[in-house]
């Protein structure tokens, strides 16, 4: 089959691979129908991941049609439609009992090695270095997915694939980022990044009862989306000042609820501050640049909430811990427990609630799938979301 292989800082080539096969009998494989680039495979693409390995297929936002399954599957079978969510959960283990899908205990293989960099391992992830199992991924023609009786989600109405297939991870990833703000009704809610996921923490805002939300990035074409899709105040942090316009907005006191949709490689509108992050991760001073995590800290009012779904792969520094602890803070994160919100979601795209469809700008197959990832990472020709299609 073909299927998008790392093969190296900014490099992902479509390669010939063997088709995957049933390992366990608790499997299934799947053709896929549709995929798509997620901000975080940038994270993968621009080498800030650790435990990559030349050859591995990437991908974890898959949809497609059941073609084989494993004798123990009991809830799906041949040609079923379904939506294969990003974390990998035994739906057994103390966490999948708790609904904590993505920090289940029994599907990283390689766990030890997790456990040494996080202290404790996380679920495994589709096409997410080994140090997550080093399953691969869904940017393929075909998917092995295990414990296919906790993963996939079975869509059974005629919905096409690209109202559904974000239901794999941005929707329920901006869900999850609004539940975890604690908002409140009329609360003030900002968003740091206007890409995929900071549109869908956009709409959820909204479905959380916030009164105002205010957006912020510096790619006009995504401020764009935020104001006409999600209704979005917008400001642009390459003309403004965030922490002063949000103390202006919010007359001195700030957002009751601000959210980090950006993660490991944040922009700062300084070129003095983007410099020092640079040269901190190029030293391993840190791994990932948190400046959207510090401004969001600075920014928040006091007894706030910043809910945390960028993705952050290692370590940051110069956390401002003292604003966090005097202004008492709460702070909630997590890689998505997408099991635990998709069938609610797809309730809401059903009834005619959201369609979510309106985030794609561009659609590709395999072989144009890298050429993509370039385009995507530099923001060209108002690439905000891209599905391919094998």
């Amino acid at each position: 089959m073909r299927a998008i292989c790392w093969h190296g800082k900014g490099d992902v080539r479509c390669d010939k691979v063997p088709d995957p096969e049933i390992k366990d009998q608790t499997d299934v494989i799947v053709r896929i129908t549709s995929t798509a680039i997620c901000g975080s495979d940038l994270h993968l693409y621009d080498g800030f991941m650790k435990g990559m390995e030349e050859g591995d297929i990437i991908g974890h936002e898959p949809m497609g049609e059941v073609v084989e399954v494993g004798k123990a599957v009991k809830k799906l079978k041949t040609g079923d439609r379904v939506v294969v969510p990003f974390p990998i959960s035994c739906g057994d283990c103390f966490f999948c009992s708790k609904e904590l899908f993505s920090l289940c205990d029994r599907s990283n293989p390689n766990a030890d090695a997790a456990r040494e960099l996080l202290g404790q391992s996380p679920a495994g992830l589709f096409g997410y270095s080994h140090l997550l199992g080093g399953y691969p991924g869904g940017q393929a023609e075909y998917l092995r997915v295990p414990y296919a009786d906790v993963g996939p989600l079975k869509i059974e109405s005629g919905l096409p694939d690209d109202k559904v297939l974000f239901l794999s991870d941005i929707f329920p990833t901006g869900y999850m980022a609004a539940d975890n703000a604690e908002i409140e009704e009329g609360d003030t809610v900002a968003v740091w990044g206007c890409g995929p996921v900071g549109q869908f923490t956009i709409q959820s805002a909204w479905m959380f009862g916030a009164g105002r939300v205010i957006a912020i990035d510096c790619v006009p074409e995504r401020l764009r989306m935020a104001e006409q899709y999600g209704k979005a105040e917008t400001v642009n942090f390459e003309e403004n000042d965030v922490y002063d316009v949000l103390m202006e907005k919010t007359k001195g006191r700030g957002p009751d609820r601000c959210i980090d949709a950006v993660g490991a490689e944040a922009h700062a509108a300084s070129a003095l501050k983007g410099a020092i992050d640079r040269v901190k991760t190029a030293t391993m001073i840190e791994t990932d640049r948190p400046h959207v995590l510090r401004e969001a800290i600075m920014c928040c009012r006091k007894g706030g909430t910043l809910s945390v779904p960028g993705v952050y792969t290692g370590i940051v520094d110069s956390i401002p811990m003292g604003a966090v602890m005097n202004k008492a803070l709460t702070v909630k994160s997590g890689q998505t427990h997408v099991q635990h919100y998709y069938r609610e979601l797809l309730e809401m795209i059903e009834d005619g609630s959201i369609d979510p469809s309106f985030v794609i700008t561009h659609r590709v197959g395999l072989e144009e799938a890298p050429e993509a990832y370039n385009k995507f990472r530099d923001k060209e020709d108002g690439c905000i979301k891209v599905v391919i299609n094998p």
